[in-house]
């Protein structure tokens, strides 16, 4: 083990577990194709390349939490463009209320509250 990656291990567990949902909220928002989910979630430091993305969109999509359609694109070959389904939505709606009372639990320990009177 290198100096280092101790400390970097528990974080790529973390990103790795979050990246999904993270897929999920922006399909939330619009329709988008791979190469800008990939972008959105490199500039926020969730992935390091494409090589997470297109297989987990897949998964996605044979799970039914995504759907998908092909558009032209004046910039190329036609693209396959993803979002949200019903399923998806729901899937990012209880995500996001684990996510609250998980990080809010994370954060009372980490802040010195260990819940006793």
């Amino acid at each position: 083990m290198q100096p280092g990656d101790r400390e970097r291990s528990p974080l790529a567990q973390m990103r790795r577990g979050v990246v999904e949902y993270c897929v999920l909220a922006l399909l939330g928002k619009r329709e988008r194709y791979a190469v800008e989910l990939v972008q959105v979630l490199a500039r926020h430091g969730l992935i390091a390349g494409e090589g997470t993305v297109y297989p987990l969109l897949s998964r996605l999509r044979r799970q039914g939490l995504v759907e998908t359609t092909w558009q032209e694109s004046a910039a190329g070959p036609p693209r396959r463009y993803y979002r949200l389904s019903d399923e998806g939505a729901a899937a990012v709606g209880r995500f996001a209320q684990d996510w609250a009372s998980l990080s809010e639990s994370v954060d009372r320990i980490i802040g010195g509250e260990d819940g006793q009177a």
